[in-house]
């Protein structure tokens, strides 16, 4: 059976009650030992103040000098003894013989306790003795005339004073005690709710377990995360980040590390300063291009540090490939759909006309016209997939009307990578929709496009010829560039796709104008062919 633990509350509350008790403990048994020192020691001091008095006294030194009855002793004693609130003042002779006594018939009788012989040696002495008035603590004080000691004088306080007022001050020690352990748990209390405010009323186990899974979370998603407090010290770094960071050639461990002093190309401090987010930035850190979203982390309207989220922006590049080319298929697809469609009407029509002899010949024209087109293209292009793709590439341009021609030059053999096929569809099939984009607005009545293809010793030559109006000799620089485009907003991706897709084939592109000013894309790629199997 799993062991159910103490609520934080609990917990602090117990541990603060049991630390306020043990140090009231230790308090009271010093301040208890304290005031019984004080107590003894002011008793003594009392005692002692009154037996110099009436050593002193010259009824005192007289009456031990001549030796007489000592009655005028018994009398000054008596009174002193009334007004100061002792238990007995005796005085002695040098023999120990007593002059005084509060109970007179024990004058003339020896002194007993046998702690009165110190004095009688001429030194001032205290002790708690038990005498014929019961345990009592009692000062000694030598009587001298004329240079001579002639007696002592002998003060006694009964101990029961002393307990008494011992008690009363331990019973003050016991209450102050009591309320200081009240006023300790209240204490605990209040501390233990505001403590548990802070937390979010979260016990330690259960933030224990969300800051585990926070790590485990943090650690295991794919983007970069590195998080910096609010003077830009980084204080979190997850495992995808440290993988940019080793690939950018950044060593090291950078926890603790001012963001600046890591990498210099960043603008978290900036997001700090200002407290605004920056979303979907590009960022170059020794060549590896990141994308990143910078956001300021803010508490209480209180900017205390910046988080700063990244992917390497070839992954995304990637990505967006990926989606453009399922998006080429797919349009692809549907245009050969249409078309299919648009046949089935025609023939569904002249069937329920009866026209059959038109029938037969225009059956004959799709057939013989189909199996032109598949067989030019799958005779000359080996690779299925790029064959395929231009096959329906041709059902889109018939769509709009355009009439796209594949021109093979020379055999074009299948590639040794499918990555260069993927490749290849990004390059040729955003090249036929650029032009087929052109002449549908265009107001040419010609409207054509050749696409030659040549293979050359591992390299593949791609011309694409449209008959469109041309483009301005100003814009030949910036049609590459990422979301530039002269038809509206949202466009401009698919060129800047097919440069990207040139580069990482070792390639490179022109654009040309043939004797009619027609523009011309001229696309020269590294194309190793896949080696023939031997037997």
């Amino acid at each position: 059976m799993r062991k159910q633990r103490l609520k934080l509350s609990t917990l602090i509350i117990i541990v603060v009650c049991i630390v306020v008790l043990f140090s009231l403990l230790i308090t009271s048994v010093l301040v208890s030992n304290t005031i019984k020192d004080t107590i003894h020691k002011t008793t003594e001091e009392k005692a002692e103040v009154i037996g110099k008095t009436v050593a002193q006294s010259e009824v005192v030194q007289l009456a031990l000098k001549k030796d007489d009855d000592g009655k005028r002793v018994q009398a000054y004693a008596s009174e002193i003894q009334r007004s100061t609130d002792v238990s007995f003042i005796v005085v002695m002779d040098m023999k120990g013989i007593r002059r005084s006594h509060p109970n007179e018939d024990l004058i003339g009788k020896h002194f007993k306790g046998g702690d009165e012989r110190e004095a009688l040696h001429g030194h001032v002495s205290s002790s708690i003795s038990k005498g014929t008035l019961g345990e009592s603590l009692r000062s000694f004080t030598p009587v001298y005339a004329d240079g001579k000691q002639v007696g002592v004088v002998a003060v006694g306080v009964p101990m029961k004073s002393v307990s008494e007022a011992l008690a009363d001050g331990n019973k003050k020690i016991i209450i102050g005690s009591i309320i200081g352990l009240i006023v300790g748990a209240i204490g605990a209390y209040l501390l233990s709710r505001y403590i548990k405010r802070i937390l979010l009323g979260l016990e330690p186990h259960h933030i224990a377990k969300i800051l585990g899974e926070r790590n485990t979370m943090l650690q295991s998603v794919h983007e970069g995360i590195v998080a910096v407090d609010k003077e830009g010290n980084i204080n979190l770094v997850n495992k995808s980040a440290m993988d940019i960071f080793k690939r950018a050639g950044l060593k090291g461990n950078p926890i603790g590390m001012h963001i600046n002093d890591y990498m210099d190309s960043t603008q978290l401090p900036k997001v700090l300063e200002l407290g605004k987010p920056e979303r979907d930035k590009e960022q170059n850190i020794n060549g590896i291009k990141i994308l990143v979203n910078r956001v300021p982390l803010t508490v209480n309207n209180e900017t205390v540090g910046a988080i700063s989220t990244f992917r390497d922006k070839t992954e995304v590049n990637k990505l967006s490939e990926q989606l453009v080319g399922v998006r080429t298929y797919a349009d692809t697809l549907r245009a050969q759909s249409h078309e299919f469609s648009n046949r089935l009407h025609v023939i569904s029509g002249m069937l329920q006309m009866e026209h059959y002899d038109d029938l037969k010949q225009y059956i004959h024209e799709i057939v013989e016209l189909g199996s032109q087109e598949s067989g030019d293209i799958t005779s000359n292009i080996k690779d299925a997939v790029l064959a395929g793709f231009l096959i329906g590439k041709l059902s889109l341009a018939r769509e709009q009307n355009i009439k796209l021609s594949i021109i093979n030059d020379t055999i074009i053999p299948e590639p040794n990578d499918s990555h260069i096929t993927h490749e290849m569809i990004t390059i040729i099939g955003n090249l036929i929709d650029n032009s087929i984009d052109s002449l549908v607005t265009s107001s040419v009545k010609k409207k054509t496009i050749d696409v030659h293809l040549k293979y050359d010793n591992g390299r593949l030559i791609i011309d694409v010829i449209d008959s469109g109006l041309g483009l301005k000799d100003e814009l030949d620089h910036q049609i590459f560039e990422k979301g530039f485009s002269s038809k509206g907003e949202n466009r401009g991706y698919g060129l800047h796709l097919v440069q990207q897709s040139i580069e990482k084939l070792n390639g490179h592109i022109k654009i040309n104008a043939n004797e009619e000013g027609n523009v011309q894309f001229s696309v020269v790629i590294n194309y190793p062919k896949k080696e023939e199997d031997k037997c």
